[in-house]
């Protein structure tokens, strides 16, 4: 799908087709947005700007170098931009080419960020008298997003560390909610610190106006907060995974001493009834037998129970139950 907004009497125009670009100049084009375009799209717009339009797997590579890097005529800058998923975030890569100032934009999604700016760049096309403008309102409204993601993940580990609190349903599942949670919020800062990143190059370059120094600073600013923020929370995790850890480990060593109560009540008649049981008569296999003596059963019997009340006095006055 290609969009080309340029300007036209005033005001912002949109064609979708790559046979007008004939009829409009480079001087007159603000942006020329890609999503998943086919291959004669992609050359037409390479032909209109004079320049190659990088590919998806480019716009993928982490290394710096690639991230970000400048021709004689033109700004290549790449970066990921999260969309959230059912249980995670997931990274769209997003490829920008500004030649003079007209922007280009590839990525394979639609995105929250650039559909919101197309809406406001025809109702507000004084707001946006270049390509470097229309960038930087992209970004501005991406750290915007990644504010209200970060936002979430903390009023949702507030919701954790109530149920932590309230000792509800605290398993083997909720640390794994907690450790999904960590990962989240580390793919998050990752984001985060690529726009960071992205902004410090753009405001060292020579080719950005600079008119749009003040803002760039206020998004390093504003980036900065939200790094704070995420610092946060990966602390506020780590102690409720820890504290989660601590709950278990309290709940399993209630159930051992259970059994060593059981284990140690039981052992004393277990000695007692392992060394008299073999020379006792039980009184209902001997009912018939006129010598039996059933006294040694009771005694032994008696001895039992008088242990183990002897054990649970013992361990009464110790404060053991």
């Amino acid at each position: 799908m290609l969009s080309i907004f340029y300007r036209e009497n005033g005001k912002i125009l949109v064609s979708q087709s790559e046979k007008d670009f004939p009829q409009i100049k480079l001087e007159d084009a603000v942006w020329i947005d890609l999503v998943q375009p086919t291959g004669d799209e992609k050359r037409a717009v390479e032909a209109f700007m004079g320049t190659e339009i990088q590919s998806r797997a480019q716009a993928e590579e982490i290394e710096s170098s690639s991230r970000y890097f400048e021709t004689d005529d033109a700004i290549f800058a790449n970066t990921n931009f999260l969309t959230p998923g059912q249980d995670e975030y997931m990274m769209q890569p997003v490829s920008f080419t500004i030649v003079d100032d007209t922007l280009a934009t590839l990525r394979e999604v639609p995105l929250r960020s650039f559909t919101e700016l197309q809406r406001r760049l025809q109702v507000n096309p004084r707001q946006y008298p270049s390509g470097f403008s229309v960038f930087a309102s992209i970004l501005d409204q991406r750290v915007d997003l990644d504010a209200d993601m970060i936002e979430l993940l903390s009023k949702e580990i507030s919701q954790y560390a109530k149920q932590i609190n309230d000792q509800e349903n605290i398993d083997q599942e909720l640390l794994i909610d907690i450790s999904q949670m960590q990962e989240n919020t580390m793919v998050v800062r990752e984001n985060v610190v690529d726009k960071q990143r992205l902004i410090s190059n753009l405001m060292r370059s020579t080719k950005v106006p600079r008119s749009l120094e003040n803002r760039l600073n206020v998004l390093l600013q504003d980036i900065t907060s939200l790094l704070s923020h995420t610092s946060f929370c990966f602390e506020r995790l780590e102690y409720l995974q820890d504290t989660v850890l601590g709950l278990i480990n309290l709940e399993q060593n209630k159930i051992m001493k259970v059994f060593t109560v059981v284990s140690v009540f039981l052992m004393p008649p277990t000695l007692i009834a392992g060394f008299y049981g073999m020379n006792v008569r039980l009184p209902i296999i001997a009912a018939d037998d006129p010598n039996a003596n059933f006294w040694n059963w009771i005694i032994i019997l008696g001895l039992m129970v008088l242990s183990t009340l002897l054990v649970f006095v013992l361990f009464r006055r110790k404060k053991l139950l």
